[in-house]
């Protein structure tokens, strides 16, 4: 009897060692969640009217907001003027037109989870990496963007009243230009936005958080770094809120 229970017990002992051992591996697997340094992404930026400077733990962008791209949004006399020569059979222009813009973020070089999520407002909520600012879901207060959509020029971009030119969803010049996975900009908390796809594979609603990111290695972050995604259904870029505490956003 007592033969049988010391085998029992051997038997818990290496169970229960083979579990630690194995947890400690998927423990040291994890990218870390909590110190993030989004210092190498910065070169990656580049933009019309678009520049950076690095001061006391924040990055400062300061953008004039305008696409390095043809738009019926421009204004006539514009060189980068053209009719609309997109997909969408619904597409109505807005009558506004594009303006050069003063929009600055400061932003933090080491983003980590906020204690006290916040809303993102209406406007401005980060920058891409060709200067465009990004909005939210929301084409007014808790208003979806069902029809505005239809007012989104080829690449899916287009004015407000101010002649703020934004993405609300996949800016598709980005997309087209650097990769439906590539790395599309930053949001004002300072994390990543990147496109839709990830590890060759098509991003829904259903693989992220419900602030639209979750926590994962990229191509520019291979130990791992919370991100966005764009996805094809609202809210397409940001959810509940940003994941970590936003920067101040001045225009």
């Amino acid at each position: 009897m007592n033969s049988i229970k010391h085998s029992i017990v051997f038997s818990l002992l290496i169970v229960t060692i083979v579990l630690a051992c194995s947890n400690d591996t998927d423990i040291d697997m994890l990218p870390d969640s909590t110190e993030y340094d989004i210092t190498s992404i910065l070169t990656k930026f580049e933009g019309t009217g678009l520049s950076y400077e690095v001061r006391d733990g924040r990055v400062i962008f300061t953008t004039q907001d305008q696409p390095n791209y043809t738009s019926p949004y421009w204004p006539k006399d514009n060189p980068l003027y053209s009719d609309y020569d997109g997909t969408n059979p619904a597409y109505n222009q807005n009558p506004n037109k594009i303006a050069t813009q003063n929009i600055v973020f400061s932003i933090p070089l080491n983003p980590s989870e906020a204690s006290n999520h916040q809303n993102t407002p209406l406007g401005p909520i980060g920058v891409s990496r060709n200067g465009v600012v990004f909005f939210n879901q929301y084409a007014g207060p808790d208003q979806p963007l069902t029809t505005e959509i239809d007012s989104f020029d080829q690449w899916l971009g287009h004015p407000q009243g101010r002649g703020m030119y934004h993405y609300h969803i996949e800016p598709t010049y980005l997309t087209q230009q650097f990769g439906n996975d590539a790395f599309l900009g930053l949001l004002a908390d300072g994390f990543p936005v990147y496109g839709p796809m990830e590890n060759g594979g098509l991003i829904t609603n259903a693989d992220l958080d419900m602030y639209h990111g979750h926590l994962g290695a990229t191509a520019d972050f291979p130990d791992g770094i919370y991100h966005y995604h764009i996805t094809s259904e609202d809210p397409y870029l940001n959810g509940n809120g940003y994941f970590g505490t936003p920067g101040s956003i001045t225009q």
